[in-house]
């Protein structure tokens, strides 16, 4: 299952081009629409490629693995939530509604002024008239499809903040989390389609543990290791399975580095922020041909559309279509390419 928050990107597209074209919050410093306070500022949300040159000195906060691990090596620190003090906050609205309103009440909850930059297809515009009704905000400073502006420190949408886990028909999920409703239909249908497996399992992208804790109701699986790169996902996976066979792992599936594996299951993400960047697939595709032992198989479920069939027949020796509802790809995909690891 995809995870957390689907808002995944590419980390190697991300390390050869580290700065956005989208400089809003830049353009808006510039202009005098937002002022920045001096002091401890925390930049939430920001990804991997955000321009933050306006916040030399900020602190970022990201649960996302591949970003975490990215400013890191840039020398900025990096906090996996949200947490005070600090003198200010920016914000960079993310596409899911409750994570957006949750950062919102957590960063006001701080008692500092906060900036929020967002795009129209996030909720931009509905955000903004949501947070004026209740709160003082500054003119917005809209460029490049979007708006930034700055919210005063208020108690008013206290009841935005989320826990930081829900239970959805039995199930714990996390806010902002892939499928944070419920299983999601394709790793539904994966589930259903896959026969008895055996062996060391790992589960790329396990985003709440949906997948993983179907494998292991089978005894004859080992070990079963859930590759996740939102921290907040993967805590939620953790609460679902309870199992010393189940190994949690915050890390980036396109560089993760294993013991070969008898089985790979994987329901990959495949946007890259607001856009479908089939690229992400291919790559947890490639990963998982790596990771394999010879005698391994992949299972993989993606929506009929993606164009992951090139990919399959270079590095696969035999891939097979599964049974299974129309609007989904169900992969088996055996005798991975022997491809240095």
């Amino acid at each position: 299952m995809p995870a957390a928050t689907n808002i995944r990107c590419n980390a190697r597209w991300k390390r050869n081009n580290p700065i956005s074209l989208d400089n809003r919050l830049t353009l808006a410093v510039e202009a005098g629409a937002v002022v920045l306070p001096a002091g401890r500022v925390l930049a939430i949300g920001a990804r991997g490629d955000t321009d933050l040159s306006a916040v030399p000195n900020a602190e970022v906060v990201t649960s996302f693995k591949p970003d975490y691990d990215l400013w890191s090596e840039r020398g900025r620190a990096v906090h996996k939530a949200i947490a005070g003090p600090a003198d200010g906050a920016v914000i960079f609205l993310p596409r899911a509604k409750q994570q957006a309103r949750d950062w919102i009440a957590r960063a006001l909850a701080l008692g500092c002024p906060v900036v929020v930059d967002g795009q129209k297809t996030s909720g931009i515009d509905s955000m903004l008239k949501a947070l004026r009704s209740e709160a003082s905000v500054g003119a917005p400073f809209a460029k490049a499809h979007g708006k930034v502006f700055t919210v005063e420190p208020t108690s008013a949408f206290a009841h935005w903040q989320q826990p930081d886990l829900v239970e959805v028909g039995g199930w714990k999920t996390a806010p902002g989390a892939f499928s944070a409703d419920g299983p999601d239909p394709a790793s539904v249908a994966l589930a259903d389609a896959l026969p008895p497996l055996a062996g060391r399992v790992a589960d790329l992208g396990a985003g709440w543990g949906f997948l993983s804790a179907k494998i292991l109701e089978q005894e004859k699986v080992g070990h079963a290791d859930l590759v996740e790169a939102d921290c907040h996902a993967l805590e939620a996976a953790r609460a679902n399975i309870n199992d010393p066979r189940a190994q949690f792992h915050w890390a980036d599936a396109l560089s993760w580095q294993a013991e070969p594996y008898d089985h790979i299951v994987s329901n990959p993400p495949f946007h890259t922020e607001r856009r479908a960047d089939p690229a992400l697939g291919i790559g947890f595709i490639r990963r998982a041909a790596r990771l394999l032992a010879p005698s391994g198989t992949f299972w993989l479920v993606a929506n009929r559309h993606l164009p992951y069939e090139a990919a399959l027949s270079e590095e696969f020796g035999q891939v097979t279509e599964l049974p299974g509802p129309p609007a989904f790809k169900l992969i088996r995909a055996s005798r991975p390419a022997r491809k240095r690891r």
